[in-house]
């Protein structure tokens, strides 16, 4: 999908980090927006920066970890539009902790924004894109999933939020050997260490949230890196470009996806040797 002027994308998440600029970056390309959020304030302000740009943005409120919600906001749209060209499964939530530590409450609210999110989007909207790939091959889209670097490194303290990206990352590899035959495409993309908002809001358990200003640490842990989603989204969008299946994004993620490609007991010993975040 070379040429994505006119093309209908969703993304989820848009409201802030890597969603904000993966929509504003698909913007610019010509395609037109259809923005997911639950921060109604943060999805209208990139809904504002697309327009600005001589744009064109739908905002929409929605939690996609909300299975009525995803069905009434795709019936909504499908209204609209016959089918979307670009889904992008972007909304999640960050969280750290030691296992023994991790109540279930924390469990079953990141596994159902990280991974049942995901779940909602291709549920609701990829039959469509199915739909209409059969009846006209030039109309194949595209499915891009946020993995991320613990999608396939679980250090210790990301016990829930290593367990959600290694499902994405599975369920990724599924949907693009399930769907290849249509001519759609799913990319698995795998950010690493990435300056975004979703830092702040972490979910902290045992000793990480007992410290004092953990999740300013972990901001400015984050910020010294100085990987922006900027940068992540023109990946995001060269995946879909290229057809790309699994994309590494950032040098830490691409040694260490080539590491346990290669030396799988090497990762281990280096997940047991990691210190605890920041």
């Amino acid at each position: 999908m070379n040429n994505l002027s006119g093309k209908h994308v969703l993304v989820t998440g848009a409201g802030s980090g890597i969603g904000r600029q993966t929509a504003i970056v698909f913007a610019k390309e010509g395609a037109n927006l259809w923005l997911v959020d639950i921060d109604d304030v943060g999805n209208h302000k990139t809904a504002n920066l697309i327009e600005a740009e001589g744009g064109t943005a739908h905002v929409f409120t929605c939690d996609v970890s909300d299975a009525d919600a995803m069905a009434a906001l795709s019936e909504h749209i499908h209204q609209h539009i016959p089918h979307l060209d670009v889904l992008v499964n972007n909304a999640g939530i960050g969280a750290a902790g030691r296992f023994v530590d991790t109540s279930l409450q924390s469990w079953k609210k990141v596994l159902d924004i990280n991974l049942m999110g995901v779940v909602h989007g291709c549920h609701f909207f990829l039959p469509n894109m199915v739909k209409a790939a059969k009846s006209d091959a030039k109309a194949a889209g595209h499915v891009i999933n946020i993995s991320s670097l613990a999608g396939f490194f679980a250090p210790p303290d990301l016990p829930i939020y290593s367990t959600s990206k290694f499902a994405v990352f599975g369920l990724s590899e599924s949907l693009r050997a399930d769907v290849a035959k249509y001519g759609i495409g799913v990319s698995t993309i795998c950010p690493g260490i990435i300056d975004t908002p979703i830092v702040r809001k972490t979910l902290l358990e045992g000793e990480m949230a007992e410290q004092e200003g953990m999740h300013d640490k972990l901001a400015s842990f984050y910020k010294k890196r100085n990987f922006t989603p900027h940068q992540v989204a023109t990946k995001i969008v060269k995946a879909v470009k290229r057809n790309r299946g699994v994309c590494p994004v950032s040098p830490e993620s691409w040694f260490m996806y080539y590491v346990k490609r290669f030396f799988p007991g090497i990762v281990s010993k280096v997940s047991q040797m990691v210190k605890p975040l920041p």
